[in-house]
């Protein structure tokens, strides 16, 4: 869901980005997207606001979730966001925790 330019930056930034266009889960629906990150031990980066919806997609244990709240949802905003997020956290800070990250709050919701 993010734009490529987003995932270039966080690679050059050092971040080991996989967005799910490029394993061929474009059109893929949310669980499936979410099991594969489970699998795969990567933390979920979206836009989409039913990750933040537990009654469309519960959430249990996982690697972490990160939904963006940018608006607008430029590739500039975003970047301004969430690359200072991820500098600030560990992975293992992130694990079972939705979190709902916009420019002037960080929710944290713990989901195990």
């Amino acid at each position: 869901m993010l734009p490529l330019d987003v995932a270039n930056e966080l690679r050059r930034k050092g971040h080991n980005v996989l967005r799910a266009s490029e394993v061929g889960q474009a059109r893929a629906d949310d669980g499936q997207i979410l099991q594969k990150t489970i699998t795969e031990n990567r933390i979920l980066v979206t836009l989409d606001e039913h990750f933040g919806d537990w009654v469309i997609l519960p959430l249990k244990k996982h690697p972490g979730v990160i939904r963006l709240k940018v608006n607008p949802t430029t590739c500039n905003n975003i970047i301004k966001l969430l690359i200072p997020f991820l500098n600030s956290y560990s992975s293992e800070q992130l694990k079972d925790n939705l979190v709902i990250l916009s420019p002037k709050r960080e929710k944290w919701v713990r989901t195990s």
